[in-house]
């Protein structure tokens, strides 16, 4: 196994859309230059990017536009996985030339009920394909919604065959259990939880940082908690990104990220969303602010 690379917070950057439903690339790359400003990597083409409406071509071009304005590709891990093989094999080749620092891949998740062979065989072949030693790939670990647990014996196996390759996962089970599991097995493992309410408790026990929907609006926090939650201002950082987390988790959380994006920054046009997503619903909508307020939330910058 290698030496993990990348540790802190990042965020799976919401996708900015234009009336017409293409994706908005200014938006979209002033989003990224401010997060990465507030001390956050970037992890475009993830669930809350709302990865799974965007077309190859169009994951590609965002991605080309944020490396071709110089924003920093030690700071990116892009999604590529997809349910089919040459597709995940075009994504994760492209970001791997454009000099991304690792990629997040999902399993093929139209397959249900896959054997661990049939589930390391993707991985496998994925890696093979690309062919670049340069590659380094986070799995993702999202059975809620993929249906398709990465369980403990395909991570081992592939950590074994691939070991300069295979170097982390991102876990989004909310099961502490899986997620204290994986930290047991795989000591030295990049493993990032979904959720910035578990990383004290995760980075304790070897941690990397988080992978966190909520990154896109409380970045400086997060980011903060990620690098000092082991100071004496941790528990107090801990406890300022948990209030936040556990008002927007409330709601639907793609269109929740979006409205406070659409509200704090006075841009109405955040709170397009490509269906078949809708936006939140008008008491939904009043709900949210005035629960953020009353926490004394403010967006950074």
């Amino acid at each position: 196994m290698v030496d993990h690379e990348l540790t802190g917070a990042f965020a799976p950057v919401v996708t900015p859309f234009h009336t017409d439903l293409t994706p908005d690339a200014p938006r979209f790359l002033a989003h990224c230059a401010w997060l990465l400003s507030h001390g956050v990597g970037l992890a475009p083409f993830g669930t809350n990017s709302e990865a799974n409406s965007l077309g190859l071509t169009e994951r590609m071009a965002l991605l080309d536009l944020l490396v071709d304005n110089g924003l920093d590709t030690r700071r990116m891990l892009p999604g590529t996985g997809c349910c089919a093989l040459p597709e995940t094999v075009a994504l994760t080749r492209h970001a791997v030339e454009r000099g991304c620092a690792g990629v997040l891949m999902l399993p093929p998740f139209f397959y249900k009920g896959l054997s661990h062979d049939g589930l390391y065989g993707y991985y496998a072949r994925v890696i093979e394909q690309v062919g670049d030693a340069r590659l380094r790939l986070y799995l993702y670990h999202i059975p809620a919604l993929s249906g398709v647990p990465i369980t403990l014996p395909v991570i081992e196996r592939l950590i074994r065959d691939f070991p300069q390759t295979v170097v982390g996962i991102k876990d989004s089970s909310g099961d502490w259990q899986n997620l204290s599991a994986m930290l047991d097995a795989f000591p030295g493992f990049g493993i990032f939880p979904a959720s910035e309410s578990l990383v004290s408790r995760a980075s304790a026990r070897g941690a990397k940082g988080c992978i966190s929907a909520t990154v896109n609006i409380h970045p400086e926090i997060i980011g903060r908690l990620c690098r000092e939650w082991a100071s004496e201002a941790g528990a107090e950082l801990q406890a300022k990104a948990d209030a936040v987390r556990s008002i927007v988790q409330s709601f639907p959380m793609i269109p929740a990220l979006k409205a406070v994006l659409a509200s704090y920054r006075d841009d109405p046009a955040w709170a397009q969303l490509r269906p078949p997503l809708s936006p939140l619903a008008g008491d939904q909508h009043e709900r949210l602010h005035a629960q953020l307020a009353a926490c004394g939330f403010t967006l950074p910058g």
